[in-house]
């Protein structure tokens, strides 16, 4: 199914809480990675803006949000210093989207298929640790240094956090979580007029109230450093201020185009990671076109550079929270970024209220469902060739940051193929997979993670009303990713009735293999007997 058959009207209801959702939780993120990259705190609104309204009716991802990326925090800080100020760097965005423009024109957002699934689970559960990290802070009222505590600082950061417990800010997580798994229990959702109100909105909302009752008591006051902070305009001159305007002056200068080019490529390789990221949560299996997803990132950018907003990317928190809030379709992304322009305009004061435990809270449900330990358990279950992946990417995501986690893993995971390559006695010398008609695909003696891309493209040109047989017959070895991918495919492919026939492709399914083995073992056993 497309997003595209999937009716507007029928969706509002998931789609409206599951915004409201994001919305609580991008507001926040916006505000701290633009604090975090040196840059005016309403940049990172601006971003958020952008990509929730731009991006999301230009993408064709339905659960994916855009807005400003802490993988790219680092980077705008270091140019903001070296170009002299915000405004040039302002150029380099714009710079930055119109070479995402050409790459999509290019086609290049075929590369995010080249990445196996044990490096992507592997990202979202490091993301998902590093979330619950970094709001250990603010689950117990703790004022963390800029940017948060690494991985190697964790241990004597939780340490000063036990010795600064704000008993205020303690209750208010407590409680917070409290309502947000109350509100995942089975006996909430059977009450329809409760369940339909999403439990994250309930819980700001008892935040704000506690923070009203706890202003009179003075053990339990909460600071307001341990509270949102949105910049308040008193009339439109001082909203309009704080937009900036890019200075094309700096055009004369190598730099501007070093730094586009690197805002691009890291920028797009985040969107690309987090596209293939969040696909695979889609419970109705569907697939965003990256090069289409480029392009609308592109856009995004470089209206973002021209208003004074932050470099924005397709963001892995954010679209989780999407999903894991009931997220049907893009009109969820699109009014996130409307509920961002609302709320700086109208109600500022209002969110101004809202304890940061409360958004910590949802931050580290978020966080838990990312690295939840039956997906260590699943990973685990299908063999030290995604396992060990798996590990490597998560251990260099908490030591290191996102990028050098994800090239880590992906080192090993080439590491792996080699090895098995250099196992199989005999290779086939031809394409990846051999079409002996378009209604019949046998896969080669040897596929990797390497072939998804190939076919994925194969199987996607596949016409309506067809019998299609797949056959895995001669293979020797196909990689996890491949009959994942093959599996999603005859899900998707009732939807143009496409008949799909699978040959011994279940021969290569780790899960499979230790079910065959355990009913081989028992078989044994009773013979022995």
């Amino acid at each position: 199914m497309n997003s595209n058959d999937l009716s507007f009207m029928k969706n509002l209801k998931y789609d409206i809480p599951s915004s409201i959702v994001v919305f609580l939780v991008a507001m926040p993120l916006c505000l701290g990675i633009a604090l975090a990259s040196g840059a005016p705190l309403f940049s990172g609104i601006i971003g958020g803006i952008v990509g929730g309204i731009v991006v999301g009716l230009l993408s064709g991802s339905p659960l994916g949000v855009s807005g400003p990326a802490a993988g790219l925090a680092v980077i705008v800080l270091n140019a903001i210093a070296d170009l002299g100020g915000y405004e040039f760097f302002l150029v380099a965005v714009v710079l930055s989207g119109i070479i995402q423009v050409i790459m999509g024109y290019l086609k290049a957002g075929g590369i995010a298929y080249y990445f196996p699934s044990s490096v992507i689970h592997g990202m979202l559960s490091g993301i998902g640790l590093v979330i619950i990290m970094k709001q250990i802070p603010n689950v117990f009222g703790y004022v963390a240094p800029e940017g948060g505590f690494s991985f190697l600082e964790s241990f004597s950061g939780a340490l000063k956090v036990f010795s600064y417990i704000s008993p205020g800010v303690l209750i208010v997580t407590i409680l917070s979580l409290f309502i947000l798994l109350l509100w995942q229990t089975k006996f909430i959702q059977k009450i329809k007029p409760i369940a339909i109100i999403p439990g994250p909105l309930v819980a700001v909302i008892v935040g704000i109230i506690l923070n009203g009752v706890f202003a009179g008591i003075p053990a339990l006051t909460i600071a307001g450093k341990h509270m949102v902070s949105l910049p308040i305009a008193d009339s439109l001159d001082s909203f309009m201020n704080n937009f900036s305007l890019p200075n094309f002056s700096i055009l004369t200068n190598p730099h501007v185009y070093t730094t586009a080019i690197i805002i691009a490529v890291v920028g797009s390789m985040e969107t690309l990671l987090s596209v293939e990221a969040i696909d695979k949560l889609d419970k109705l299996k569907r697939i965003t076109p990256t090069n289409r997803e480029l392009k609308a990132q592109g856009i995004g950018n470089i209206l973002s550079g021209l208003i004074g907003g932050l470099p924005v990317t397709q963001v892995i928190v954010r679209s989780s929270v999407n999903n894991q809030s009931g997220g049907k379709t893009k009109t969820a992304a699109v009014l996130h970024g409307i509920l961002l322009l609302v709320s700086v305009v109208l109600i500022p004061k209002l969110l101004n209220l809202i304890p940061l435990a409360t958004l910590a809270a949802i931050l580290l449900t978020v966080g838990y469902k990312l690295a939840k330990p039956a997906l260590f358990k699943k990973m685990f279950k299908q063999g030290p060739e995604q396992f060990i992946p798996f590990i490597v990417t998560i251990i260099g995501i908490l030591i290191t940051d996102l990028l050098m986690g994800i090239a880590m893993g992906m080192l090993v995971s080439i590491f792996t193929i080699l090895r098995n390559n250099y196992k199989v006695p005999f290779r086939q010398k031809t394409n990846d997979i051999i079409k002996e008609s378009n209604i019949k695909i046998e896969l080669s003696e040897d596929v990797t993670f390497l072939n998804k891309a190939s076919i994925q493209k194969s199987l996607m040109e596949i016409p309506e009303n067809t019998d299609v047989e797949i056959c895995a017959m001669n293979s020797c070895f196909v990689h996890p990713d491949i009959v994942e991918m093959i599996q999603d495919f005859e899900v998707n492919a009732k939807e143009k009735n496409i008949k799909v026939s699978l040959i011994d492709l279940h021969l290569h399914c780790p899960l499979e293999k230790d079910k065959q083995k355990k009913k081989k073992n028992k078989k044994e056993e009773l013979v022995a007997v």
